[in-house]
């Protein structure tokens, strides 16, 4: 009966997740993957993104060279959208490069006026050579974004244990590095070797925690946007048994997946 109830608790669990998964990708207004018109501001210090909404706290200014913004709703979508890249050009061809500028997601962008706020390297980015000052003078500019791939060809999903964490009885993770055009909407513990999993929540952010935490070396496995769907991405050896609040442990995976999301005619739009 006990193996019974096991089975049928992670049967559940995993519906769960696909409904979750299934309301995640097709509640968004529009697909990432368009391009998107809209106006992007900027941040005149990078420590404004600092203390965002994702939790990446210090660590933000490190990413991508320090080109980093904050997104509207739609884009940090409750911490889902969290770790996402976006490739973002101003429409001032006198003064902004076609290519444009990569930035990470890290923050939440409650101005309504524009979908995204800028590290002012990012902003800067965006021009011309030898233009950066005078892109920055627009304070406000028309651009045009898209959702991409993030790409970390050396370096595997990592896992920060947060200084709030308390052995043995709470732990807060947040995941680092994580590459392709994804987004984590489900993660489990358990101790290495055992199929006992707890499920952990979103805190806040990028940030997920638990107040049941399995003794010994700790794996982790998460649910992934991923195609249509969604899938399960295994970290079989990643806490050891005398983790320690602050540290950043790798977890020996990567993460490369597309997720689709069905939003034909500009699936296959290139940027022109």
């Amino acid at each position: 009966m006990t193996h019974f109830c096991s089975i049928y608790c992670v049967l559940i669990k995993m519906a769960l997740y696909l409904c979750f998964l299934f309301f995640l990708i097709y509640s968004a207004t529009a697909c990432d993957r368009c391009v998107h018109q809209s106006k992007a501001a900027y941040f005149s210090q990078s420590s404004s993104l600092s203390n965002g909404a994702c939790g990446y706290g210090s660590l933000a200014p490190g990413f991508n060279g320090g080109h980093i913004a904050g997104g509207i709703p739609s884009l940090y979508k409750g911490g889902a959208g969290c770790g996402a890249c976006f490739q973002i050009r101003c429409k001032n061809t006198g003064l902004c490069s076609r290519g444009g500028t990569r930035v990470i997601l890290t923050d939440l962008n409650h101005d309504n006026q524009t979908d995204l706020v800028l590290s002012s390297k990012a902003f800067m980015a965006m021009a011309n050579k030898g233009m950066g000052p005078d892109v920055l003078k627009l304070g406000i500019a028309d651009v045009e974004y898209k959702r991409v791939p993030c790409e970390y060809k050396n370096q595997n999903l990592a896992v920060r244990v947060e200084e709030m964490s308390q052995k043995p009885s709470y732990l807060a993770i947040k995941f680092l590095y994580q590459g392709g055009q994804t987004e984590i909407v489900g993660v489990d513990v358990a101790q290495v070797g055992s199929a006992n999993w707890n499920y952990m929540s979103r805190n806040y952010g990028a940030v997920w925690n638990t107040s049941r935490v399995p003794v010994g070396p700790l794996q982790f496995r998460m649910v992934v946007t991923s195609g249509y769907d969604g899938k399960w991405v295994w970290a079989k050896n990643v806490l050891p048994a005398d983790w320690e609040p602050g540290m950043i442990y790798d977890s020996g995976v990567q993460i490369t997946d597309i997720a689709q999301e069905g939003c034909s005619p500009c699936d296959d739009g290139g940027w022109k």
